[in-house]
């Protein structure tokens, strides 16, 4: 199953006398990832370079460092920690040594792995939405379920026949959770994905 950060994370080291500050969070869209940016780069560093990856979806900056020494080797340490829905920002304040280009690749993509590495992580459950019907006699009993299954209730209604609930649950649990109800209403309760996402 991939994994995530389970919150923010840093991780310091110099090189020559620069300093090099990475910090990571989870994000969960492009607009995340790039208000984390704004939210930590500093506008007196040298250098705020920074990478993200969600999904199939990335990108790199290396913030006016020789192409490819920075937002590169954050984006392949992200990669190689093996993490999505993660942005990894690496902030550089010059120390008066130049580093060259490989230096530099090793401080942007050593700060960001080791980061990245001593981070606490967390597993990333797809979701699904899902609509269920069943009889007033039943409403105790589905509640129970529902938390036994980790599903969350969205929102709830009552019509002649009975409760609908739309839920929130992850993917893997929806099949069980329906066998489940299925044997507890003599089939009469009925658990369906939905097919337009809750407002």
């Amino acid at each position: 199953m991939a994994q995530t950060l389970a919150g923010p994370a840093t991780f310091e080291l110099e090189a020559k006398r620069s300093r090099f500050l990475a910090r990571a969070a989870p994000v969960a869209s492009p607009d995340d990832a790039l208000a984390f940016l704004h939210e930590v780069a500093d506008p007196q560093a040298t250098h705020n370079c920074w990478a993200y990856r969600i999904g199939a979806d990335y990108r790199s900056s290396d913030d006016g460092e020789p192409g490819g020494s920075a937002g590169r080797p954050i984006l392949a340490a992200i990669e190689g920690q093996g993490v999505d829905q993660v942005m990894v920002v690496v902030t550089r304040w010059y120390g008066g040594t130049n580093l060259g280009v490989g230096g530099l690749v090793r401080a942007y993509g050593g700060a960001a792995a080791e980061c990245l590495r001593t981070a606490a992580r967390r597993d990333l459950v797809p979701w699904v939405e899902a609509d269920l019907a069943c009889g007033f006699e039943l409403a105790n009993a589905v509640h129970g379920l529902l938390a036994e299954f980790g599903g969350e209730k969205l929102d709830e209604a009552f019509d002649e026949a009975g409760l609908r609930l739309r839920v929130r649950l992850p993917d893997y649990t929806i099949d069980s959770l329906a066998r489940r109800l299925r044997d507890i209403s003599r089939g009469a309760a009925r658990l369906r994905p939905a097919e337009t996402p809750h407002p």
